[in-house]
């Protein structure tokens, strides 16, 4: 175990962040070398499910810290050796990016790297895609064909003026401009972000996003394909007058976010980590994603999509490795546009 004293210290420089988690407990209260304390980034009632059903087969406990995809990111970073943290899991593929270039992860498992499809991991083999989800332009049922945008570098044409919206604050749409920024390259993509600040509609998150389209308020907005499934299987309250763009053609606004997973070099339980990794992205963990009410796509384990899905393999998305994803630059990017 870590010193007590290096986690006091360390718990004081992170006070800010550590306080904006939950679930945050003493690091007595992790339980030591027989819990398993995951850094969690991911929806908390997906990862509550996994963690049910991990201990349930295995008799492992887990505690769960929740935050967001850099805020987790960046709290690791800082941290360091003396993280807590045994595996991490986020919404994203950026947010991994961020850690395993300060050279935190440790090597994941062959066996657990052989249940995933090597277009759902990063060329470096250091996380490991743990589900997916995709880009989609939600538009207005009333739009034609024809008059959708046939690529997401459309929507800088001065045409979709006042037209659409985003939620650009969020780890969701930093990821899709980090896929632009890798398959566009910088000018194109700083192009587009200047033209988004004039053209589009600034939402606090997707929901928000689908919600003003489906008031008729914006034609169209770009987010990921969950939220609209989830509204569908439900009420359609916010969906009922919208319908999903799938752009395909490995087009960037076809970019397929993979959510990914690591195990911390430092984890006191690495054993468990890696066994814990290996169960999520195994058949009984991705049938989590297929049974459960994420309608995020399963990646590993041969596992198909809800029935409800349009299937993955039918997305087209582009061919990208993961592990080039550059969050901080997309952030210095968008704050140079005006939108952060």
């Amino acid at each position: 175990m870590k010193s007590r004293t290096k986690r006091v210290a360390l718990a004081a420089s992170v006070v800010a962040t550590a306080l904006a988690l939950t679930g945050c407990g003493s690091d007595n209260d992790a339980g030591g070398s027989d819990t398993l304390t995951v850094y969690n980034a991911q929806h908390e009632s997906l990862t509550k499910e996994w963690i049910d059903a991990f201990t349930k087969e295995s008799g492992i406990k887990v505690e769960m810290r929740q935050g967001d995809d850099f805020e987790m990111a960046n709290q690791i970073k800082q941290e360091g050796e003396d993280s807590p943290a045994d595996v991490f899991l986020t919404e994203n593929s950026p947010a991994m990016t961020v850690v395993e270039n300060a050279g935190l992860f440790a090597d994941i498992d062959d066996a657990t790297l052989a249940q995933v499809p090597s277009q759902y991991q990063p060329s470096t083999g250091k996380w490991v895609g743990i589900a997916a989800r995709s880009t989609v332009f939600v538009h207005n049922s009333k739009l034609t064909e024809a008059q959708l945008p046939k690529s997401m570098m459309d929507l800088a044409d001065p045409k979709w003026k006042g037209k659409w919206g985003a939620s650009p604050s969020g780890a969701d749409f930093q990821a899709i401009v980090s896929a632009m920024l890798e398959l566009e390259g910088a000018e194109a993509t700083q192009s587009w972000l200047d033209a988004m600040k004039t053209n589009f509609k600034q939402y606090k998150g997707n929901i928000a996003v689908m919600k003003a389209v489906n008031a008729g308020q914006i034609d169209g907005g770009i987010i990921y394909h969950y939220y609209f499934a989830g509204d569908q299987s439900k009420t359609k309250e916010n969906s009922k007058n919208t319908k999903l763009h799938f752009f395909g053609n490995q087009d960037p606004g076809a970019f397929v976010s993979l959510s990914g997973g690591g195990v911390l070099k430092s984890s006191d339980n690495a054993e468990a980590a890696q066994q814990f990794l290996k169960f999520v992205t195994g058949k009984t963990g991705q049938q989590v994603l297929q049974n459960g009410t994420s309608f995020e796509y399963p990646v590993g384990s041969g596992v198909a999509a809800n029935a409800a899905l349009k299937p993955l393999t039918e997305l087209d998305e582009p061919d990208i490795d993961e592990a080039k994803l550059n969050g901080p630059e997309v952030v210095e990017m968008m704050t140079k546009a005006g939108l952060l």
